[in-house]
């Protein structure tokens, strides 16, 4: 059992959807970004999805891209990421925390040395966007006896071919990408969400959450009644962008969270 198996075990028993809250590490610089990621578990934050800066994104959109670009040039590395998620398992040892980021800085570090360091700092899962079920023993596997959760994205132009291989070795919850295209490109809409959701729903028995496109309580509270909850990424990295304080990210996280607790 991860923390994230036995958050969503709380959340069944609650008769509650989960609320992710993506972040990116180290943005707009290592202080700020800690004492944001510090106060999110406070707002209503179920799970917390920590971006990993790199220079080559490939499915982030220009929000998110800035908002690496900022972390990188005020320093933030692979290192400083784990500080701070140890920094926050001083303070909170119940939220899980998922790493979503890109391959080559973990494969850089070394998967094995990445892995006990992940593992020792507090990292429940990891979201590496481009492997795919083919190079499932680059990381994947390793990381699943590592005891961390490996969570795999579906699409909408994952179809039932592809599906099983999607789901095969994938842990903690499925991530359901709501649209075609990059981060904050486009709106999410349940009435889209919904056939795609129950489709994969019916090939697994783990919790499918859906993201990008996601930035209102409203669109939160939408979505999570079709899956079993939501990620906001780029409305609240734009808040960020806009130079609000930690606790008025904080407070816009909340109104996030209370959505999708609607649910």
């Amino acid at each position: 059992m991860t923390r994230i198996d036995t958050c969503f075990e709380r959340l069944n028993a609650e008769g509650k959807k989960a609320f992710v809250a993506y972040v990116m590490a180290g943005d707009p610089d290592y202080e700020r970004s800690r004492d944001i990621i510090l106060k999110l578990p406070g707002a209503g934050v179920d799970i917390i999805e920590l971006g990993l800066p790199f220079t080559d994104p490939m499915a982030d959109g220009p929000t998110i891209q800035r908002a690496g670009q900022r972390a990188l040039e005020n320093g933030q590395t692979l290192e400083k990421t784990l500080q701070i998620v140890r920094e926050l398992r001083a303070a909170d040892d119940a939220t899980p925390v998922v790493l979503m980021g890109y391959y080559n800085p973990i494969y850089s570090r070394g998967v094995d040395r990445f892995l006990a360091e992940a593992k020792e700092a507090g990292i429940d899962g990891l979201i590496i966007v481009d492997l795919p079920p083919e190079e499932d023993d680059e990381l994947c596997i390793p990381a699943q006896k590592a005891g961390l959760n490996f969570i795999r994205l579906a699409t909408p132009t994952t179809d039932d071919a592809r599906l099983p291989k999607v789901l095969q070795n994938t842990s903690g919850f499925v991530y359901y990408v709501s649209i075609t295209g990059i981060t904050g490109a486009a709106a999410a809409e349940a009435t889209d969400v919904g056939p795609d959701v129950a489709r994969i729903k019916a090939k697994t028995d783990l919790p499918v959450i859906v993201g990008f496109g996601i930035r209102s309580p409203e669109a939160a509270e939408s979505i999570a009644r079709v899956a079993d909850g939501a990620v906001v990424g780029s409305a609240i990295v734009s808040e960020i962008a806009a130079g609000k304080s930690a606790d008025e990210v904080a407070a816009f996280v909340a109104s996030l969270a209370e959505g999708a607790h609607r649910a």
